[in-house]
């Protein structure tokens, strides 16, 4: 037979677990290179900034922090040769150049990557040594841990 969870009274919700990224953290960092190969560059500022912010208020892991600065940088450098050329063109889109382009896609990459990668997370209940440990499989007989 299998083993069903007791019921719950009526109006009460599952617990839910907090999450370690923010959501708004995730759809910016998917939308920045997206927009981007889009031809949407100059809007695709709003997602950097976004993702740069929350990532720096609200994640804990230093890779995701790093991550995120660099999608940043890899964006104003582009942004910054456009607004400062006389002579450009009058989309970021059309006066990146394909470099740039690249640059900012690979940062948003290795942004992803460090979201996406499992960390461990907060430690185990106090008394137990740190985080617990849970075993693939059970010792042989005789043997403990």
């Amino acid at each position: 037979m299998a083993a069903t969870a007791p019921p719950r009274p009526h109006g009460t919700a599952v617990p839910r677990v907090p999450r370690r990224i923010p959501l708004p953290v995730t759809v910016a960092a998917w939308a920045v290179p997206v927009m981007v190969i889009g031809q949407f560059a100059l809007i695709a500022g709003v997602p950097v900034l976004i993702a740069l912010t929350e990532t720096l208020r609200r994640v804990p892991d230093r890779a995701a922090r790093r991550a995120a600065a660099l999608v940043a940088a890899a964006f104003a450098a582009p942004l910054t040769v456009w607004l400062t050329r006389d002579d450009g063109a009058p989309s970021l889109s059309k006066d990146m150049h394909p470099g740039f382009l690249a640059l900012i896609v690979a940062a948003s990459a290795v942004f992803l990557v460090t979201l996406h990668l499992r960390r461990p997370g907060p430690p185990g209940p106090p008394g137990r040594g740190g985080r617990r440990r849970r075993p693939w499989r059970s010792p042989p007989p005789g043997r403990s841990r």
